[in-house]
């Protein structure tokens, strides 16, 4: 059993917990084994840790839906705890303290919250070579990012090495103004969003200055020999074949490294193949390499964005 104290800043206690508190009589009724008192602008919540994080969760996301929207309607609680439901492991896997990754500068738990995720996090575990493949949202590179953080943490690894490579997504990188790295940055606003949630600003700055967590083009990474870090290639749908192999190489002792992809978003040339296709296709017998494949199922963000990845799918096949 742990305990936990959610507080609603900046939130009207009505707009938010509704007539004689009825969304807190919603969430009771969702997850009866666990206790949800709310006391002025607290919420206090008692229970396993399986189920206290998934209220977690859906107390965030509402938190998140009130400050969109301004109130909080039943129909929008009980879609989110649908959603959060929809979630959770098959019976017989359950959740515990070791499966939260890190804990973010909020205090918030990251952990992987869907089968694949967990698989994700399983094959990192695993093997010191890992390609994630799925669509938009489906947090592979949000969880890679929090296992490249665990890890240097836990000193598992002196450095984390961040990079994708500079393609232009129907957007001119020649317009942009500074040198590659400046041009590139922009790409990589998801990297520094998910990296800020996880490291106090101060001391992420100060690992960037001392190249503790570098971000960096692809580009930049040829010659080097990758030492005891933890290296993450996203958008790797995005290389060319000789790019991939590149990268691949560079991998050094005591080291791990996740490729991130997305074979349906290719913003290559028509004529120019992808260097994660073909990778796929060369290593998928090799041992020690660990694939996992993402699915609308494991879309994270707003519901709508699992529906549209859906149908986007179902239009293409």
């Amino acid at each position: 059993m742990i305990e936990k104290v959610v507080t609603l800043d900046n939130i009207s206690l009505i707009d938010f917990l509704g007539i004689e508190n009825k969304t807190i009589d919603t969430l009771s009724a969702a997850f009866p084994k666990s206790r949800i008192v709310s006391r002025g602008n607290q919420i206090l919540l008692k229970g396993s840790t399986e189920e206290i994080l998934q209220i977690d969760d859906v107390l965030n996301s509402l938190m998140d839906h009130y400050h969109k929207y301004g109130r909080v309607t039943q129909e929008s609680v009980q879609a989110i705890i649908d959603q959060e439901h929809e979630l959770q492991l098959p019976e017989g896997q359950q959740l515990n303290a070791e499966d939260v990754i890190v804990y973010g500068t909020k205090g918030t738990p990251v952990k992987a919250k869907t089968v694949n995720q967990q698989k994700l996090v399983q094959q990192v575990r695993d093997n010191d070579l890992v390609f994630a493949l799925g669509p938009a949202g489906t947090g592979k590179t949000y969880i890679s990012v929090a296992l490249a953080v665990r890890a240097l943490k836990n000193k598992q690894v002196r450095k984390i090495i961040i990079t994708r490579p500079a393609v232009e997504a129907g957007e001119n990188l020649g317009f942009l103004p500074g040198d590659l790295k400046e041009k590139i940055d922009p790409y990589l606003r998801p990297i520094y969003d998910a990296l800020n949630d996880m490291i106090p600003h101060e001391k992420l700055g100060y690992y960037m200055e001392r190249e503790v967590i570098e971000i960096a083009p692809l580009a930049y990474m040829r010659g080097r020999t990758l030492n005891n870090a933890f290296i993450l290639l996203d958008e790797a749908q995005n290389t060319t074949p000789m790019q991939m192999k590149m990268f691949l190489t560079r991998m050094g002792p005591e080291s791990k490294m996740i490729v991130t992809g997305d074979i349906s978003q290719i913003d290559l040339p028509v004529r120019q193949s992808s260097g994660l296709r073909e990778a796929l296709r060369i290593l998928k017998d090799v041992k020690g390499i660990g694939f996992v494949e993402l699915n609308e199922k494991d879309v994270v963000r707003h519901r709508l964005v699992r529906d549209i990845v859906y149908a986007y799918g179902k239009e293409s096949s």
